[in-house]
């Protein structure tokens, strides 16, 4: 009878606990705009598809996507707007940000600058304790954040609910995470190096690591004040601890593009979640590109959040390149912010937002000038387009030495442009063939991987939904203090068992000297 039952008990858990995963409660947490919404946009959708029931917490306001127009979503959005004030401060100082990203004058001055006003952000998102209580009543199972705001790891924290962080950048953060780097042959943030480093280059890499650590330091020590204020004092997380306790790790990256490098069980790469196979495009798009014959067309987008160019002096110059080349030109920039003295390029259009994947599929596409962000470099990569980059911050920079490390494209510094310059590189990227094949090479590289990023995505979030969790994945290193880690004791106490040796070595060796020395007088004596 005993031994009956006890199938039926586990058939019966099995039948529930499937139907508790098919309807998992899922809150998707988006707190910056731009590239990092639409990638969570997507993967809300994707587990929409898949019967999940989620809701997004957005915040509206600072760093949204101009020129794109939101559009209704299959899932419910709960959302909340900054106030004026902060908005108006934030707006002033991305605009200067973007004339120093375009003058080279931008370092890690800015990058702290846009992590305090986070953390004033965040303050006012903590407050919303309306917001919070509905949140609770939902009962949800697990969020999924978008790591590149740190303060959606204290909403999720706040919530006291398991999370699973999503990371629209490459492995800049690695060192929190405790990802194995060795500076040896895996260049650090913001290095510009490959994984083919001489002496001097492993002497700098060694030095960005170490810079690493000090950066860490103080973005942890700026959010540090969000934790005093909203937890308990014998309860305050830290932002490292934040970070290691995600059940899992998302990167939008993949090794068509990225340099090899070792993992963590909870860390996957999802790179090309966005990229897909291309639609036709809108009619007027097609008679614009039909102009061009067999000399295609170019795709000029500098990121989702950037819908002008600033600094006019460049702007002319590549305008003035754009005209000199046969290709028709497509260049994602506000109409109404391009100067009323400057006359357009004639084989140039301009459009307030573009379906860039769409046209990157198309068959007379020829190149993508990008300001080098994953989002589009991973679509750039998934349909075989050649690659002309602008790095203008962040790990843009580092993005597109990988590019030109492939063999599929090249890059220029803003600062750097010159007509003749920039449409130079324009005709050396389309009629060198090489950058058309290397692109295709990584193509077939990212499109053959067994289990697409989709599948990868709801397949571990799943796994962790139905596990209870992801301690299983987690090295025990995240328990042990730094100097275990490095080995710093073990070190030490070789080195201590080493010295004690050498020193009884040398006392019996002096002894016996000593003592021969005696036998010696006594026998002349």
């Amino acid at each position: 009878m005993a031994g009956g039952r006890a199938p039926r008990v586990l058939i019966l858990l099995c039948i529930l606990h499937l139907h508790c995963l098919q309807g998992a409660k899922i809150l998707t947490v988006c707190l910056a705009g731009g590239s990092h919404y639409l990638f969570m946009d997507d993967a809300s959708r994707i587990f929409i598809d898949n019967g999940h029931d989620v809701r997004m917490f957005r915040q509206i306001g600072n760093g949204t996507t101009p020129g794109y127009e939101m559009t209704s979503t299959p899932y419910p959005v709960t959302t909340y707007t900054l106030d004026d004030k902060y908005l108006k401060e934030f707006d002033k100082m991305f605009e200067q940000s973007q004339k120093e990203y375009f003058t080279g004058n931008s370092g890690f001055t800015s990058y702290f600058t846009l992590m305090d006003f986070l953390a004033e952000q965040c303050q006012a998102t903590m407050n919303r304790t309306d917001i919070f209580d509905f949140l609770n009543q939902e009962k949800f199972y697990i969020v999924i954040l978008e790591a590149f705001n740190p303060c959606a790891f204290f909403v999720a924290e706040k919530l006291g609910l398991p999370y699973v962080a999503l990371f629209t950048g490459g492995f800049i953060n690695f060192m929190s995470v405790g990802l194995p780097s060795p500076p040896s042959y895996v260049p650090m943030f913001p290095s510009g190096l490959t994984n083919r480093m001489n002496f001097l280059e492993r002497v700098k890499n060694t030095f960005m690591y170490l810079g690493t650590y000090v950066m860490d330091k103080i973005v942890e020590s700026i959010f540090s004040r969000v934790s005093e204020a909203h937890f308990p004092v014998d309860s305050r997380p830290s932002l490292l601890e934040l970070h290691r306790k995600a059940e899992l790790w998302f990167y939008n990256v993949d090794f068509s593009m990225e340099f090899a490098r070792p993992l963590l069980p909870h860390v996957h790469c999802i790179g090309g979640l966005r990229a897909k196979p291309a639609k036709p495009v809108s009619q007027d798009l097609e008679d614009f590109i039909a102009e061009s014959g067999d000399s295609g067309f170019v795709v000029v987008t500098l990121g989702s959040m950037i819908s002008s160019i600033p600094i006019t002096d460049i702007l002319r110059e590549m305008n003035s390149a754009f005209a000199s080349v046969p290709q028709k030109v497509i260049w994602r920039y506000k109409a109404s912010q391009w100067p009323e003295d400057l006359k357009l390029a004639p084989n140039v259009k301009l459009m307030d937002w573009v379906n860039q994947n769409d046209l990157l599929g198309h068959p007379k596409m020829r190149l993508l000038v990008t300001h080098g962000g994953l989002n589009s470099l991973m679509e750039a990569i998934y349909h075989g387009v050649p690659v002309l980059g602008i790095p203008l911050f962040g790990d843009q920079p580092d993005n597109l030495v990988k590019i030109k490390a492939k063999l599929m494209g090249e890059y220029i510094l803003p600062y750097e442009i010159t007509s003749d310059k920039f449409a130079g590189a324009i005709h050396r990227v389309i009629e060198n063939k090489s950058y058309k094949t290397a692109a295709m090479k990584q193509s077939v590289i990212m499109r053959s991987r067994p289990f697409p990023p989709d599948q990868q995505l709801l397949g571990w979030v799943e796994h962790i939904i139905r596990s209870g969790g992801g301690g299983h994945l987690r090295p025990y290193s995240y328990q042990q203090p730094w100097y275990q880690q490095l080995l710093l004791d073990v070190i030490l106490f070789i080195f201590s068992c080493v010295a004690l040796i050498i020193y009884i070595i040398v006392k019996v060796i002096r002894f016996l000297i000593h003592l021969l020395c005696n036998r010696k007088k006594q026998k002349q004596n």
